[in-house]
């Protein structure tokens, strides 16, 4: 070969070089390990997670080409969700996405410097997550499903749907809500506006839980109030059937609930969080720091009222409530 021709050859691959290179890293595979509370089996725990991964799909991200996430289930299970937390964080990803407190608190006792953007947490400064909503301060961030209004809120849309309703149970599970205590003030306060007495109904396995809406249920007047909870949304179908039999009205705060047969729920609407949830990954996947990125509060509310709950109870429910409603079943 001439040298002039090998002098070319070799410039011609110095330029391709770095092509090439900054190619291989933009393909590089990130990795993002998401810690969930539901089931394998919970079709609405599916559509919370198809709604994050389309998000970051929309973003650039997909799986098996440029991320790989890793994904556990705790299915509501309060001893699950450690274990899980550290096969996840052993894994060294890049960045952590945890569905709701307990997915958080076990997240954070294995790590202090991986990335973890939580969803659907309802105190995340009380229960020690972040240290400022604005400035979040550590290495997670996210977005909360709750904010102090919806409490009082619960308390006049079971009044407002049965008017003759005199004493409400708040029932939770305290290993998978432990949030609620600090709740309970306005909790009372609302009931106490409306002339109701409000029962703090803490369970811990679905024994307590039938047997507390059988107690609920024993005397007229009752209803239930059911806390943003992993346990009790596992568990939705077996406090549906409890609340029929009992004759209970029931609100919770996910679709879900009414789906399952309660005649209520009110809260923040799922699958906007979980894209938003994508944005913070990718922004982290981007170089953002989540101590830089506030914590985000609920935007979008939906109210779903359950008609064929309604006529099986007797009840006849205003037509303001119900034109208020964003989804009605029948």
């Amino acid at each position: 070969m001439k040298r002039r021709e090998f002098i070319a050859l070799l410039g011609g691959a110095a330029a391709v070089w770095p092509l090439a290179a900054r190619a291989q890293q933009r393909e590089r595979v990130r990795q993002i390990g998401v810690l969930m509370a539901g089931a394998n089996s919970d079709l609405d725990d599916q559509f919370r997670l198809t709604a994050f991964q389309n998000g970051l799909r929309g973003l650039g991200w997909a799986q098996g080409h440029n991320i790989q996430i890793d994904i556990r289930k705790a299915a509501g299970k309060a001893e699950r969700f450690r274990p899980y937390a550290v096969e996840l964080v052993a894994a060294k990803p890049d960045v952590l996405m945890a569905d709701t407190s307990p997915s958080t608190a076990a997240l954070q006792r294995e790590t202090h410097t991986i990335p973890v953007v939580f969803v659907r947490v309802s105190d995340p400064v009380g229960q020690g997550f972040v240290a400022d909503m604005a400035r979040p301060g550590g290495n997670i961030t996210g977005f909360t499903n709750y904010e102090p209004a919806m409490s009082g809120k619960w308390v006049d849309l079971i009044k407002e749907a049965v008017p003759n309703i005199k004493r409400v149970a708040l029932i939770y599970n305290p290993q998978t809500a432990p949030y609620t205590p600090s709740f309970l003030p306005i909790f009372e306060a609302a009931a106490r506006g409306h002339g109701l007495t409000l029962v703090n109904a803490p369970v811990r396995d679905t024994g307590e839980l039938e047997a507390t809406i059988a107690t609920q249920g024993s005397e007229p007047g009752g209803g239930l109030i059911l806390q943003t909870d992993s346990f009790l949304v596992v568990h939705r179908d077996l406090i549906a059937v409890s609340a029929a039999r009992h004759r209970l009205p029931t609100i919770a705060v996910v679709r879900v609930f009414a789906a399952s047969g309660c005649l209520i729920s009110y809260g923040v609407e799922a699958s906007s969080m979980y894209r938003g949830a994508a944005t913070y990954v990718d922004r982290i996947l981007r170089g953002a720091k989540p101590a830089d990125l506030p914590v985000q509060a609920p935007t979008k509310f939906e109210l779903v009222l359950n008609l064929k709950t309604a006529k099986a109870l007797g009840l006849d429910v205003p037509q303001i409530l119900l034109a208020r409603a964003d989804e009605v079943i029948e």
